[in-house]
């Protein structure tokens, strides 16, 4: 891989704007890094491989986000007429078209993989989460004829209990349970993969799950001030090898035993470890520059550590570099 470094100074500001190109078997990434945030354009090396295939990323919000990532990477390329945004199945389906390369760049919202009553892409905010952990069906008609499959699945288990449905949501003689949230995980992830098995054409599909997105909700956890978090931090955590309380290698083996056993079955998915380069960015994160949902409170206004965003990445930033991952497999599987 040949290197080229040169940096070029803003017009507008006295900023540096960095630029690193590089040039890997006769393809182009550019990547500029500026006021803090970076920025990864992949030309049409991406769109070619995905000439009439498509993309779809699956999961919950954090996925959204790498798909939001990878739409900004090759918008950018692409003229306005030769472009288009829609969404289908009750938003829950957002697909972007790249109409000269008849690919599509998809996002499915399905934050728990099988069904569950979050599953609404706005409403989702329920007191009490319950999933139906044998049914995924649903969702999964809408991956079927995918070429790559992205998935996501990890924030919406984090408590000790889940609640469990056996039966339909609606049906007076559905079973409901609380069960501990790792068995749970299994067992949907166990739902998951036996739908691949049955479903995925081999000689066609390429399929990735993508790690834990870490938080940085403790800052204590990386040596400053208790009960601060990521609000104000501009620097990344230096300590080789950090890893915040709220990354369970527990759920992470759980993953990886499921998908081995998958190998194990003849089908491949790849993980993107993506869990401890993004540990260190702690300044990645929205911070309290985020959408509102609701009015801030006087409460909130006086202290932004209260509803400062340290879950969802900043863009660009983190998740490009989770697809430049995601592109080098997709190109040289």
């Amino acid at each position: 891989m040949n290197l080229i470094h040169y940096t070029k100074r803003s017009s507008a500001a006295s900023c540096q704007k960095k630029w690193l190109a590089r040039h890997l078997e006769g393809r182009t990434l550019v990547t500029r890094i500026g006021d803090g945030n970076l920025t990864i354009v992949i030309f049409q090396a991406l769109l070619e491989r995905l000439r009439n295939k498509r993309l779809v990323f699956v999961g919950d919000s954090l996925i959204r986000g790498q798909w939001v990532s990878m739409v900004c990477l090759v918008d950018s390329i692409l003229p306005k007429t030769l472009k288009s945004m829609h969404s289908t199945a009750n938003a829950s389906l957002n697909i972007f078209k790249a109409k000269e390369y008849n690919a599509s760049i998809e996002h499915y919202w399905s934050p728990l993989l099988v069904e569950s009553n979050s599953d609404d892409p706005v409403n989702h905010r329920v007191p009490e989460r319950t999933v139906r952990v044998n049914a995924i069906e649903k969702h999964a008609k809408y991956w079927t004829d995918a070429d790559f499959l992205v998935f996501n699945t990890y924030l919406w288990w984090r408590r000790p209990l889940m609640n469990v449905l056996w039966g339909s949501f609606g049906d007076p003689d559905g079973v409901y349970k609380k069960v501990k949230m790792l068995r749970v995980y299994e067992m949907a992830l166990r739902t998951w993969s036996d739908w691949l098995e049955v479903h995925v054409n081999r000689k066609k599909t390429q399929l990735f799950f993508v790690s834990m997105s870490p938080i940085h909700t403790r800052a204590e956890e990386w040596g400053a001030d208790n009960g601060n978090n990521c609000y104000n931090e501009t620097d990344m955590i230096t300590e080789e090898g950090y890893w915040g309380q709220d990354s369970d290698p527990k759920m992470m083996q759980v993953v990886e035993n499921v998908v081995d056993d998958l190998k194990a079955r003849g089908l491949s998915v790849q993980i993107l470890n993506i869990t401890q380069l993004s540990e260190y960015r702690k300044e990645g994160h929205p911070s309290i520059y985020r959408k509102q949902w609701y009015p801030l409170t006087k409460e909130q206004i006086a202290n932004p550590k209260s509803y400062a965003d340290c879950i969802h990445w900043c863009l660009p930033g983190v998740p490009d570099v989770w697809n430049e991952l995601l592109y080098a497999y997709i190109f040289h599987q």
